[in-house]
């Protein structure tokens, strides 16, 4: 379980420098040939379009509940908000995704100022939860969500600018007066909310129950709190009951080709799904039935991993295939892919996950909880030094760990 959680936090920081490249040419030159190892994150970003996006929370009636709005303090200069005002101009459109960019000079990177080794915002907040769990001998919903506002609403805590759209729009609906219990968005009403990013949170908290049973009920429930999303259950579903399987010393070849054929694999191409967000100038410019059918419509076989690294030779023309984006239904095979192809070697799976861009922090988050949970022996003593904030990672660790082993912790 310890090697599992390592291996979420180095992957997360392994890929931070190249999250949402989507051009692996652009990780080559601007990586000199690719990442080798833990790396801050470059400026400028050639394909960010982090600039402009939206933050809106109603301010005058957060004001009136007493409840705190700004989430996002010194990184607010790169967000449209209701309380502050945007500087930097957006108009061009070079990125894989379409939509609009600043000028090269502008265009910062996601994690802009994350020194080499530093984990996201996201792999943060799986913090947050571990320390929750650990002061409380045990997971607590409402205990969970306080710690997570406390974090997200006090200055300082947070180095990391990208604020993922679940948080954006979590806060936006705090900021109106609902229960937190109910501020999680709707994937039907906004796409991005089935995103990887949904998964993280609910495979860690399915370690305190004694069992894949149990934890996947564990995982639904803390998913609803953050994520309401169809994709992102499918994907606990697969999942959870992998994890805990690796867990329990299963061969990793076998039950991984086992859990896989439970997935069908997309219709529409990692290459076609970009294509389709060219056309439209963004993905948010997509009809609403159109984006449903993009990322819904699923192959008539069942997925057979093992035929499927034989058929991708390289991560290149597995890209192809599967879309790097934050997207399940494309990552989570695609993770499999990657422990598979790499014989479920840590370093190794987690720097290919790396070198692909697109979603690779949530993604790799995923793959090294798996990778880790597979591994005989512990986790390589460069990779839990090479984490800008290893040594209270491993008091976290080890104290969630201990919390979850005894089987009371839900």
């Amino acid at each position: 379980m310890r090697n599992a959680l390592w291996g979420l936090f180095i992957g997360d920081a392994l890929a931070m420098p190249a999250h949402w490249f989507y051009s692996i040419e652009n990780i080559k030159r601007v990586f000199d040939g690719g990442l080798t190892g833990f790396e801050p994150a470059p400026h400028p970003h050639p394909e960010s379009f982090m600039v402009g996006m939206t933050y809106r929370p109603d301010v005058e009636n957060a004001k009136r509940l007493g409840r705190p709005f700004d989430i996002l303090h010194e990184h607010s200069r790169f967000y449209d908000t209701s309380f502050g005002r945007l500087e930097i101009a957006t108009g061009e459109r070079e990125s894989e995704h379409g939509n609009a960019t600043p000028t090269l000079e502008d265009r910062y990177h996601y994690h802009h100022g994350l020194k080499a080794g530093e984990n996201t915002l996201g792999a943060n907040l799986v913090r947050v939860l571990m320390r929750s769990v650990a002061e409380h001998g045990r997971y607590e919903p409402d205990a969970f969500l306080e710690a997570f506002v406390d974090y997200m609403t006090t200055p300082g805590l947070n180095r990391d600018p990208y604020t993922e759209i679940y948080l954006r729009r979590w806060f936006e609906n705090y900021s109106t007066g609902l229960s937190p219990r109910l501020c999680a968005e709707f994937q039907r009403d906004v796409w991005s909310i089935g995103s990887h990013g949904g998964v993280i949170g609910p495979m860690v908290a399915s370690l305190l129950a004694d069992g894949a049973c149990q934890g996947l009920g564990v995982a639904l429930e803390r998913q609803n709190l953050t994520h309401r999303s169809e994709n992102v259950a499918s994907a606990l579903i697969i999942l959870v009951p992998l994890l805990h399987g690796l867990l329990r010393g299963a061969d990793p070849s076998k039950i991984l080709q086992t859990h896989s054929r439970h997935m069908r694999l997309p219709k529409v191409t990692g290459a076609e799904l970009f294509a389709a967000y060219r056309a439209h100038k963004g993905p948010g410019n997509i009809p609403r039935d159109e984006t449903w059918r993009l990322h819904t419509e699923l192959s008539d076989e069942a997925c057979d991993i093992e035929r499927f690294v034989a058929e991708h030779e390289t991560e290149e023309e597995a890209c192809k295939t599967l879309a790097t984006a934050c997207y399940p239904e494309h990552g989570l095979p695609l993770a499999l892919y990657l422990a598979r192809k790499h014989g479920f070697d840590l370093n190794a799976s987690l720097l290919a996950n790396a070198n692909i861009g697109g979603d690779n922090v949530h993604r790799g988050m995923i793959l090294g909880m798996l990778v880790g949970a597979a591994a005989e022996e512990g986790v390589a003593e460069n990779l839990k030094n090479g984490l800008a904030d290893s040594e209270a990672l491993s008091e976290e660790i080890v104290a969630f760990a201990n919390v979850a082993v005894t089987g009371r912790g839900v």
